[in-house]
């Protein structure tokens, strides 16, 4: 397996709707292993395709369970409701955190690595995942989600950083506090 570049905000693949998966094979399979292993190493808990600048409607993501790493092909939401706000993050727009309110509960169709159609009834933290990531796949950002002026301050911050400007510790402390995988996925921390 080989880990692959996360593409960063500015980066034109990350705006683009992604196509449907046409086909389930070899290749793909090998593209989630390495797009796990990307996201272990990021570390995050899903990553879209578009991510690793591959326009296709499939993302990898991992909920802390005993199930480990698995992949969603074509997703769609086909039903959510209630509201929850949450610090939310993302791999394309690294190191900064935003309070960003989603639907609480969404119900999702897809395909996993098999070609079984999965349906599944997801809340609050993996709900926000699967919308988060859906996202992706139709070329909306974390940043999408922000007010104007938030969104500019965001983008800033982070073409700083690229450019070695400015460090993550440098952020507001309100848009770089970082989420411990616990806390995330419901542990002691």
């Amino acid at each position: 397996m080989t880990a692959s570049r996360i593409r960063i905000v500015g980066d034109p693949v990350l705006r683009q709707r992604s196509e449907e998966v046409t086909e389930i094979d070899e290749r793909l399979v090998r593209l989630t292993e390495d797009m796990a292993q990307t996201m272990y190493e990021a570390p995050g808990a899903g990553l879209a395709a578009p991510q690793v600048g591959i326009k296709a409607r499939f993302f990898v993501y991992d909920l802390q369970d005993e199930v480990g790493a698995q992949t969603l092909i074509n997703p769609e939401i086909v039903e959510s409701d209630g509201e929850w706000l949450f610090d939310e993050g993302c791999l394309s727009v690294p190191g900064l955190y935003f309070e960003i309110s989603r639907p609480k509960r969404v119900h999702v169709r897809g395909i996993d690595l098999d070609g079984n159609e999965v349906d599944w009834e997801a809340d609050e933290f993996a709900a926000r995942l699967i919308q988060h990531e859906l996202d992706h796949l139709d070329g909306v950002l974390l940043l999408d989600h922000l007010e104007a002026d938030q969104r500019k301050e965001a983008k800033r911050a982070v073409r700083q950083m690229m450019m070695g400007e400015r460090g993550p510790d440098e952020l507001p402390e309100r848009s770089r506090r970082r989420l411990s995988r616990d806390v995330l996925f419901g542990g002691s921390s």
